[in-house]
């Protein structure tokens, strides 16, 4: 697929591909999303591409991979890529940070803890600020986005699938 076809598909400019290509620029959430799910990949799998598939039992901090965007710090365990069929993560949202201003959806079903702090969870048409101690569960098909508008750090634990 040549840069203009996966960008046209992805919503986005040749010339957005083209910076992202060559480490220019750094994507959304929300825009790393389009292109991967035009692609057919799931976040875990390209984070993990490098990684040889074995499976592990334990992981120390150093060993997760930052999938975050941002100032938002996303620590992954297991993914498909990793032989595992859901994917762990724990979740750092700084005050102001979020997941991109468009949507993310993709193949798939999270669910998540709220640890530390609140987020701004939509899901669809629906928002709700999530506290510590309350949690989410939804069909990642549908649009969403993360975003915390408090002045303290959030902190949330969650999984996912991909379904291909």
């Amino acid at each position: 697929m040549t840069q203009k076809e996966l960008a046209a598909n992805a919503g986005l400019t040749a010339g957005m591909i083209s910076m992202m290509e060559a480490d220019k620029v750094s994507p959304s959430v929300a825009t790393l999303m389009k292109v991967l799910s035009v692609l057919n990949i799931s976040p875990m799998e390209f984070f993990q591409q490098d990684n040889p598939v074995h499976k592990r039992v334990f992981f120390d901090e150093a060993q997760l991979v930052d999938i975050g965007s941002g100032d938002v710090v996303l620590k992954l365990v297991g993914g498909k890529s990793a032989g595992c069929e859901i994917g762990l993560l724990k979740e750092t949202y700084p005050p102001g940070a979020d997941t991109g201003s468009k949507m993310i959806s993709f193949e798939g079903e999270e669910g998540g803890f709220v640890i530390k702090g609140q987020i701004e969870v939509t899901i669809g048409d629906q928002t709700k600020v999530l506290k510590s101690g309350q949690a989410y569960y939804f069909d990642t098909k549908i649009p969403h986005r993360f975003r915390n508008t408090s002045k303290r750090v959030c902190q949330i634990v969650s999984a996912s699938t991909y379904h291909e």
